[in-house]
């Protein structure tokens, strides 16, 4: 069990609010900050609860005066592609501005411990297949493209002011607590297992495939899936190699296995029960067809190893999906 503090900005959206839920239960003194405009306060499951935001570094100063802050974790980007692509200031705002204004106020209260939520987007179109760490960073969209230059702030700050860091490069995050307490609340919804099910529970008339000419084992692209609560074991992982005393270091964070869009929609058919329309249609712009993470480093360096397989991660997300499809 440990006692330090963790700040989690971000901490009542979706990976936020698991992360609160599993550090709470190891026995840390866990502070949630979050403006709410897209996380749900009845995803939080500790006390410690403060509506700001980044952009308000007098509100971020009054935390760290009233709690004494170990390490900081950031789940708090803005992460649709397609509105990333419409609005990029939105974006740089948040995902950039906003978290070099977190850094400022770490390093003025000598806080030098941080976790940051990257992406897979970092590395853009794939040279190779599965995509390892020290692949060439060329992020096609803004979102990647905001989350690449945090890395390359948290190298700088490393450098020039001693803050130390871990980047988790995730792949698709999915599934839900066991608990059925917390899971997956996003408003548009764009992830697929989510689409699916909610498919499944008739709050979409179908779920499209787009494209099924890919040169892919049954035309469809592949994608790897990973479950929350595996991703929140990583990231604790890296934190207590943090106050070991450990260096900055980046890590993917996916299964290591690729699903076809097919094989998630046959599988939430055999897990649900239900038969529900599925639409084929053109390929989307910028899908590859292949995106399997190399998560060796994670595996060997921080001794991670995904618990959940893709029946876990549907069954899971189900149970969720099922007791609070009311919100919407």
């Amino acid at each position: 069990m440990s006692n330090e503090t963790v700040l989690v900005v971000g901490g009542a959206g979706y990976i936020g609010s698991h992360q609160v839920k599993m550090l709470d239960e190891q026995g840390y003194n866990v502070v949630v900050y979050d403006n709410l405009s897209k996380g749900y306060r009845d995803l939080v499951t500790v006390n410690n609860f403060i509506k700001g935001d980044l952009a308000d570094k007098n509100t971020l100063r009054e935390v760290f005066e009233e709690y004494d802050i170990d390490a900081v974790m950031h789940f708090a980007a803005f992460i649709e592609v397609g509105e990333s692509v419409k609005d990029p200031a939105k974006y740089y705002r948040n995902n950039v501005v906003n978290v070099i204004n977190l850094l400022d106020v770490m390093l003025e209260y000598n806080v030098n411990n941080f976790i940051f939520s990257s992406t897979a987007a970092v590395y853009g179109e794939p040279e190779e297949i599965p995509i390892k760490e020290n692949q060439k960073k060329d992020p096609i969209n803004p979102y990647g493209k905001s989350k690449f230059m945090v890395e390359q702030v948290l190298e700088d700050y490393d450098q020039g002011y001693g803050l130390k860091y871990t980047c988790f490069r995730y792949f698709n995050a999915s599934g839900a607590d066991e608990s059925g307490k917390i899971g997956e609340k996003h408003n548009p919804e764009t992830h697929l297992i989510p689409l699916v099910l909610q498919t499944a529970l008739g709050e979409r008339d179908e779920i499209y495939i787009f494209g099924t000419d890919y040169d892919t084992r049954d035309g469809t692209c592949i994608r790897d899936f990973v479950h929350v609560n595996d991703l929140a074991d990583a990231h604790i992982k890296g934190l207590e190699r943090l106050f070991s005393g450990g260096e900055s270091e980046v890590f993917n964070l996916g299964s290591g296995e690729g699903y076809s869009v097919k094989e998630i929609i046959d599988k939430a058919i055999e897990i649900t029960g239900i038969n529900f329309k599925v639409v084929e249609d053109d390929r989307r712009p910028g899908d590859p067809a292949v995106l399997i993470a190399d998560s060796s480093r994670a595996r060997e360096i921080l001794n991670w190893k995904p618990k959940y397989n893709l029946s876990d991660i549907i069954k899971t997300a189900w149970i969720w999906h099922k007791n609070n499809n009311d919100w919407m």
